[in-house]
């Protein structure tokens, strides 16, 4: 009798009210829970995307110097990972994938005092936050060819690293810097800078290139504290 009653007055069942509300509170959650499947991996891809920012000049008269050592880094690494480059807006560019992370290899051709513009343009373009930037770069202040990597720290008096700092705002951004030692005489460091390698520092450069590209890759699959750890010194 009160079910026919609240037909004829066109009144809701609360139990099927209920069943109602319910399926529709599980059909938000299922949407929601889709969005987030959709976003996530979004999330995921950027996070396992790397820009791998090697610093050097342009052009043959550099090819060989010491000040060329991001330039030589990243050419050893494409050439053993088989890679061939492709000349793009601001530098040069080669992708290697390596066990789910993409690495982005950049050697700029802006010239090392302007490195920023270029390093500042493809972070953008592949949406790649600063923790996941590398910049490889010489360093007058180490031994040859010994590493220091850290996540953040001033220019160091390093034109490139200047210029990057001041584009990005701040020196907050990842650096690998390859020791290329300070054996020169007074008022002659920009000679030995832009001078070529001598024929012992070029048999020496063979395993510390391969050394080099285990840092970078390690950069990314282990994470920066591993690899300062890791190679650091060493």
């Amino acid at each position: 009798m009160i079910s026919l009653l609240r037909k004829f007055f066109g009144l809701d069942d609360p139990a099927k009210n209920n069943s109602k509300t319910i399926t529709t509170t599980k059909s938000s959650e299922n949407i929601l829970d889709t969005e987030e499947r959709i976003k996530q991996p979004r999330e995921e891809t950027t996070m396992k995307k790397f820009l791998i920012a090697g610093l050097g000049n342009i052009g043959p008269k550099y090819e060989n110097t010491r000040h060329n050592i991001g330039f030589k880094v990243l050419d050893y690494i494409a050439k053993h990972e088989d890679l061939s480059w492709e000349t793009v807006k601001l530098g040069d560019i080669t992708t290697l994938k390596k066990k789910g992370r993409t690495f982005i290899l950049l050697k700029p051709s802006t010239f090392m005092n302007l490195s920023g513009k270029a390093v500042k343009y493809w972070l953008d373009k592949e949406k790649i936050s600063v923790e996941n930037l590398l910049v490889v770069t010489d360093d007058l202040n180490l031994p040859f060819g010994t590493f220091r990597i850290k996540t953040q720290g001033s220019s160091g008096g390093h034109n490139g690293l200047k210029d990057i700092q001041a584009t990005l705002g701040n020196g907050k951004y990842p650096r690998f810097r390859f020791g290329i030692s300070d054996a020169f005489a007074k008022g002659r460091q920009v000679d030995y800078v832009l001078g070529e390698w001598t024929a012992q520092e070029e048999s020496e450069l063979i395993e510390r290139l391969e050394k080099a590209k285990q840092a970078v890759e390690s950069f990314g699959l282990a994470g920066a504290s591993n690899t300062m750890n890791a190679f650091n010194g060493k």
